[in-house]
């Protein structure tokens, strides 16, 4: 089916994780943008099911659970070349960049491992960097990786993927998992707002049509 959206300036939808320690290593610009996204919101309803829930009311305990889902396409051969590169023009750190969405930075697994050594009681495990899905200036939301799957179709005499179809699973993160003096708090809280704004206009839209239906 062919696009109805004009791809002269095609803006690219990205993953970007907030990483003080590392900020370059956790930037992935999709080389284009998935065909397809699925969306699945589930409303959060008070503990105990309907049974908790008043007659004629409904009760929303907050933002509803929402998971996208989407495939990501590489292709070596349509990148620019990066002259010196150690993987000769490879998919790999692209995917190995989706990849560290979910691994705890290295230096801060040795610096517990020390902590540890050093006869420290409690050692906190490494805390994920705020994660961020921007699918266009009105859909910037925090998101956490669920699950990620990798298919390589092709690779180099050094074994390095020419072409990969990465599928990945993201649940978006709401006020209720940060507290206030987390960005991911506003982040979410913005996101919000924008789809809020969205649906009024939505709605003064069909009331327009509506009432110059009736006049017809």
């Amino acid at each position: 089916m062919t696009s109805p959206v004009n791809n002269a300036r095609l803006t690219k939808g990205a993953i970007v994780a907030l990483d003080p320690f590392n900020p370059l290593a956790s930037v992935v610009i999709f080389q284009y943008n998935p065909a397809e996204l699925t969306r699945s919101l589930t409303p959060a309803a008070p503990p105990g099911g309907a049974a908790a829930v008043p007659v004629g009311a409904q009760r929303l305990t907050g933002p509803p659970t929402e998971k996208i889902s989407l495939k990501v396409t590489i292709n070596a051969e349509e990148q620019m070349p990066v002259a010196g590169t150690v993987t000769g023009g490879s998919v790999y750190p692209q995917l190995a960049a989706l990849e560290m969405l979910m691994y705890p930075k290295s230096l801060l697994v040795i610096k517990n491992a020390v902590l540890a050594a050093m006869g420290t009681m409690e050692v906190q495990p490494p805390e994920a960097p705020l994660t961020l899905f921007i699918w266009g200036l009105r859909r910037v939301m925090p998101v956490t990786v669920e699950s990620y799957s990798v298919t390589e179709q092709y690779h180099d005499n050094n074994l390095n993927p020419l072409i990969a179809e990465a599928d990945l699973q993201l649940r978006v993160l709401t006020y209720q998992n940060f507290t206030r003096r987390q960005a991911g708090y506003y982040t979410f809280l913005s996101y919000q707002i924008v789809k809020e704004a969205m649906a009024m206009v939505a709605s003064v839209s069909n009331i327009a049509a509506t009432g110059a239906a009736i006049l017809k």
